[in-house]
C-alpha cells in the first residue's frame, strides 16, 4: 500500500490550494480516510477525516467551512480543497489510510490509521 500525496505549495493568505492523495492496493473503497498536518515543533494533528463511502466527515474546529475533503473511490483518491488559507495552515499535511478492520465511521487518532504518504509542504504567506 502506497500513498502519494501532492497539490502542496506557496499561497497567499486568503488563498486555496487543492490537496490529492491517490493509493494504491486493494480494497481502497473499503477504508477510512483522513488528512493530518504537522507544523513546526508541533505534533501532527487531524485536519479532515472520510469514511469509506464519503458520506461521513470530520473537520477539525480550526479549519470548518474553510476545508473539504471528499474521496473518489473509482480512482483511488482523496482530495481536501483547502479554502480562505490563513498563515497558522503552514504545515506539512499528511494523508493517512485506515487497512484494518473499520467501522462504518471516520476516525481522528493518529494511531487508527496505518498508512502514511510522504506528505506535502503548504506555507501560507501573510
Amino acid at each position: 500500500v502506497q500513498l502519494q500525496a501532492c497539490g502542496g505549495g506557496l499561497v497567499q493568505v486568503g488563498g486555496s490550494l487543492r490537496l490529492s492523495c491517490e493509493a494504491s492496493g486493494r480494497a481502497f473503497s473499503s477504508t477510512a480516510m483522513g488528512w493530518f498536518r504537522q507544523a513546526p515543533g508541533k505534533e501532527r494533528e487531524i485536519v479532515a477525516a472520510i469514511n469509506w463511502n464519503g458520506r461521513s466527515t470530520y473537520y477539525a474546529d480550526s479549519v470548518k467551512g474553510r476545508f473539504t475533503i471528499s474521496r473518489d473511490n473509482a480512482k483511488k483518491t482523496v482530495t481536501m480543497q483547502m479554502n480562505s488559507l490563513k498563515p497558522e495552515d503552514t504545515a506539512v499535511y499528511f494523508c493517512a489510510r485506515r487497512v484494518r478492520t473499520s467501522t462504518a465511521g471516520y476516525y481522528t487518532r493518529n494511531e487508527d490509521y496505518d498508512y502514511w504518504g510522504q506528505g506535502t509542504q503548504v506555507t501560507v504567506s501573510s
